[in-house]
């Protein structure tokens, strides 16, 4: 694959300039906050384009990812659009010879990212997910109580769940043909949270899910997402993962997150603030400790990028870790489907 000896070699430009969160802007700014240099925006929405062009005075614009790769030499692309997209324009970036990110997640089937993997591999250029929450005080905090401190023992079971009585929202993210589905939004997080703490291979997934209840009351109708989508994985050193996202959970549970080893747990309320580690003394007796989470660096993702590019360090989040997930996810809705458990390819 091609390094370059500077990050104000690489040229940068991100497919989807919409107003929702201002994400173009905001993964242009952190690309240049690196040294590399924005110069291209693809965006269907004129008034989005003119915004582009505020922000970034002299950026070229274009329509399509078409006309970007055609009238562009973009080294590096983003790709900032609905999940059902990312598949089919990775590919067209990849064969084309250029570096892509992919807003998480990385895509809706196992299907999708192997073929993305092999179109970055035949063409030797970097394909990734923009996975900044690879860098949350959550993980960051759970990771340092177990492995460098020893809180909790052996990791055999995580549980996390995210929820509330509300019906889905009218946005794209409410179409399950176009976001994936219900656990295709924080799930996705959790999962990647979870695969940070349990270092072991996929043996089997689990997956349930409750539809219908909303769908009448939606934009989407019968296309609405899972009012309430879960997942169990079973992995090869016998632990477990659980991870549940609710639409119908009228008393939702307090925490997004619960660690448990052998010898302790950690819990988390909510993000980026406290946790609570639970041990025993010596006489058996419940230990309770509240602590406040690792800082949060999501700023980690686009340094370890440029990093990679420029020779200096390897890649952490890559299509191969960006899979995980999404296989994950892949076997969970199909599972639902078929009513059964379904066994990982991945050994």
């Amino acid at each position: 694959m091609k390094t370059y000896s500077s990050t104000s070699e690489i040229k940068v430009g991100v497919v989807g300039y919409g107003g929702a969160y201002n994400m173009g802007r905001k993964h242009l700014q952190e690309l240049q906050d690196e040294g590399m240099v924005p110069v291209a925006v693809a965006e269907l929405d004129p008034e989005r384009l003119k915004v582009a062009t505020e922000d970034f005075p002299g950026i070229a614009t274009f329509k399509t990812l078409s006309e970007m790769l055609a009238g562009s030499d973009v080294d590096l692309i983003v790709l900032i659009t609905p999940h059902n997209t990312h598949a089919e324009l990775a590919l067209e970036a990849l064969k084309a010879g250029r570096h892509v990110v992919c807003e998480k997640p990385l895509a809706i089937t196992t299907e999708e990212c192997d073929a993305m993997i092999a179109a970055a591999e035949e063409n030797a250029v970097m394909i990734s997910t923009y996975h900044n929450r690879h860098w949350d005080g959550l993980p960051l905090t759970a990771l340092k109580l177990i492995n460098d401190e020893g809180s909790i023992g052996e990791v055999y079971k995580i549980d996390c769940r995210m929820g509330n009585w509300s019906p889905p929202g009218d946005t794209w993210r409410g179409s399950r043909s176009i976001s994936g589905g219900v656990l295709y939004d924080w799930g996705v997080h959790m999962l990647e949270y979870s695969l940070q703490i349990i270092d072991s291979e996929i043996v089997e997934v689990s997956g349930f899910a409750h539809e219908g209840f909303w769908a009448d009351r939606t934009k989407w109708k019968e296309d609405t997402i899972e009012d309430e989508g879960s997942l169990t994985v079973r992995f090869v050193n016998g632990a477990r993962l659980t991870v549940a996202v609710s639409h119908l959970d009228t008393d939702p549970r307090p925490g997004i997150m619960h660690v448990t080893g052998t010898r302790g747990a950690i819990h988390f309320p909510e993000m980026h603030k406290s946790y609570a580690l639970i041990t025993h003394d010596e006489d058996g007796n419940k230990v309770t400790v509240e602590g406040k989470q690792e800082e949060t660096v999501q700023e980690l993702y686009y340094k370890n990028v440029a990093e990679y590019l420029t020779g200096k360090a390897d890649l952490v989040i890559t299509g191969e870790w960006s899979r995980r997930p999404i296989h994950i996810l892949d076997l969970a809705v199909r599972s639902a489907k078929q009513n059964k458990t379904l066994p990982s390819k991945y050994k």
